[in-house]
């Protein structure tokens, strides 16, 4: 009924009142750990309704980048992966995934937790509501995922959303250094391979065959959408996409910026 009312409103010269947003936000991955390392954990995966906004006040957005996968071409064959970077639209933040553990070492703690370092290093740990613990195993954990928690060497799988106007799978986590081990469903990385952009989907870890590095974390993304009997935004800034199908008007950004109202 509000709806239908803010439109009646401007029909007969009354003010069009600012929609309610349904969002997703989701920040760059970890990047995979070196030496039988595990796999970066995916970014932070936040998704609502109903978020209020206000009339003329510029919303940031910021699209995190995805961690770098640890690089052994120096010689230096041991360390972690690097954390993903946070994504944020407003007063929503969602946290980049941990980096996978490297020789010895732990996983990251992130959005998604790192997959552990090889000998049974600990996993880190994700954050509630955002996502899972990477996986512990002898040859490097899978990076925990939007939807799932490490398992083994493989990574945790995404998380789905229609937000865009079709199911869409994102958030997988990065796979341990293991042959054979996957990437979490989502973008996550198989070994040595970087997470999918625009997926946050974590990095796998190093596997010494074919590759100096483990693979980067995906970058992240931001949707938001809106019901289209409300007019476009006033502006925007960082070239979102836009379309209008479904019933709403949908925004999303691939890099940084803002939305006006």
């Amino acid at each position: 009924m509000a709806g239908i009312h803010n439109v009646l409103a401007g029909a007969f010269g009354g003010p069009l009142v600012t929609p309610t947003v349904e969002y997703l936000v989701i920040a760059g991955g970890g990047g995979g750990g070196a030496s039988n390392g595990g796999g970066g954990g995916a970014g932070g995966y936040r998704t609502a309704s109903g978020l209020d906004v206000t009339a003329g006040s510029a919303i940031t957005v910021t699209v995190g980048g995805g961690g770098a996968g640890k690089n052994t071409s120096g010689g230096t064959v041991f360390g972690a992966g690097s954390d993903g970077g946070n994504s944020v639209f407003g007063t929503i933040t969602s946290t980049g995934g941990g980096g996978g553990g490297g020789s010895l070492e732990a996983g990251r703690n992130g959005g998604s937790g790192g997959g552990g370092g090889n000998e049974g290093r600990a996993a880190g740990t994700g954050t509630a509501g955002q996502g899972n613990n990477g996986g512990s195993n002898s040859a490097g954990g899978g990076g925990g995922g939007a939807g799932a928690a490490g398992s083994g060497t493989n990574g945790g799988n995404g998380s789905s959303s229609s937000i865009s106007g079709s199911s869409v799978t994102r958030g997988g986590g990065g796979a341990g250094r293991s042959s054979g081990a996957t990437g979490g469903s989502g973008g996550g990385g198989g070994p040595n391979v970087n997470g999918t952009a625009n997926t946050g989907g974590g990095g796998g870890g190093w596997n010494d065959t074919g590759s100096s590095s483990a693979g980067n974390g995906g970058s992240g993304i931001v949707i938001i959408r809106y019901e289209d009997i409300y007019p476009a935004a006033a502006s925007t800034t960082g070239s979102p996409s836009v379309s209008v199908t479904g019933g709403y008007r949908i925004y999303t950004w691939t890099g940084s910026g803002s939305i006006t109202f």
